[in-house]
C-alpha cells in the first residue's frame, strides 16, 4: 500500500451511526492518526454548517468539504472555494423533482429552505444539522444561490427513478446522486468528492495515491476513483463495495474506527 498522508471521509452512514452519534471509538481513531503524523478530514453532503458540531471532538484543522466537495471551508467556516448551480440548471432540476412527486429542499450556503414543514425526514435533517429550516412558498428568489437542491422521498425505489430522470434532464448542467436511499442531491457539475480529494492533494502538496479514503454511497465513488486506497462501508450497497479497495464493518459496528486502524497497521509494516 502506498504510504497515507491523508484520510478523507464520508460523513452519514460512516463516521457517526444511525442516530447522528459519534462514537468514542472514531474520535480516538482520528487522534490515533494524528499521533502518526496522519492527517485527517471529512467531506459530505452536509452544508458546511451542518458540519461544525464535528469540528472540536475531531479536532478538524484542515479546511473540509460540503455539498459533496462544491463548498469548501475552513474549521472557522471561512469559504476557501465555492461553486452554485447554475440558475437554469436549478430550475430544471425543480421542475423535474416537483413532476417525480418527491419533497424537494434548497440550500444555499447558510440557509435550508423548505417548502412543508411536515414532509419527509425535516425532523430527521434538523436533527442532523442542528439548524431549522426557513419554509418559503417558493423557491424563486434563492435559485441564483443555490448550492444543493436536494429530493426528498421514503421510497428508495421512486427515488431512484428521480434520479434517473433528473440526471437525463440537466443533461451534465449539474450533478445528481443519492447520498442516501432517501436523498437526492443536485449539486454542481465538475465539483465532487473526487475533486475535494485532488483539492486537497494539491493543498497539502502529495498524491492522491497517499490519500485514503472513506464512504458509504454513489456519491462516495468519485473521492474513491481519485484516491489510492477506498474503504467502503459493511453498510453499503453491494455497487459501492465492488469499487472500493477494501470493506471494512457497519457504522453501526465501528466501521468507521476499524478502517482507520487497518491503515495505521498497514503503515506500520
Amino acid at each position: 500500500m502506498n504510504r497515507i498522508s491523508l484520510v478523507i471521509s464520508d460523513v452519514d452512514g460512516t463516521m457517526v451511526t444511525h442516530d447522528k452519534h459519534l462514537t468514542e471509538a472514531a474520535i480516538n481513531a482520528v487522534k490515533h492518526l494524528a499521533d502518526r503524523d496522519i492527517s485527517f478530514t471529512v467531506t459530505s453532503s452536509r452544508p458546511a454548517f451542518g458540519m461544525r458540531m464535528l469540528i472540536k471532538p475531531l479536532g478538524l484543522r484542515l479546511p473540509f468539504g460540503a455539498f459533496n466537495g462544491s463548498l469548501i471551508v475552513d474549521p472557522a467556516l471561512t469559504v476557501l472555494q465555492k461553486e452554485a448551480i447554475p440558475a437554469s440548471a436549478a430550475r430544471i432540476a425543480i421542475d423535474t423533482l416537483k413532476a417525480s412527486g418527491v419533497d424537494i429542499w434548497l440550500f444555499t450556503m447558510d440557509r435550508w429552505l423548505i417548502m412543508h414543514d411536515d414532509g419527509h425526514y425535516v425532523a430527521h435533517e434538523q436533527a442532523t444539522i442542528l439548524t431549522a429550516p426557513s419554509v418559503v412558498s417558493r423557491f424563486d428568489e434563492f435559485i441564483s444561490d443555490a448550492c444543493k437542491i436536494v429530493g426528498v422521498s421514503a421510497d428508495p425505489e421512486k427515488l431512484a427513478r428521480c434520479e434517473t430522470a433528473v440526471q437525463k434532464a440537466l443533461a451534465g448542467q449539474a450533478a445528481a446522486a443519492r447520498s442516501q436511499s432517501y436523498y437526492l442531491d443536485v449539486t454542481p457539475a465538475g465539483s465532487d468528492k473526487g475533486t475535494f480529494v485532488e483539492a486537497m492533494a494539491k493543498r497539502l502538496d502529495i498524491s492522491p495515491e497517499n490519500i485514503a479514503t472513506l464512504g458509504d454511497m454513489p456519491n462516495d465513488l468519485a473521492m474513491f476513483a481519485k484516491s489510492g486506497v477506498s474503504f467502503a462501508m459493511g453498510n453499503a450497497t453491494d455497487d459501492v463495495k465492488s469499487r472500493a479497495t477494501d470493506v471494512t464493518d457497519t457504522n453501526e459496528n465501528d466501521g468507521f474506527a476499524k478502517a482507520i486502524e487497518r491503515i495505521i497497521a498497514l503503515e506500520r509494516n
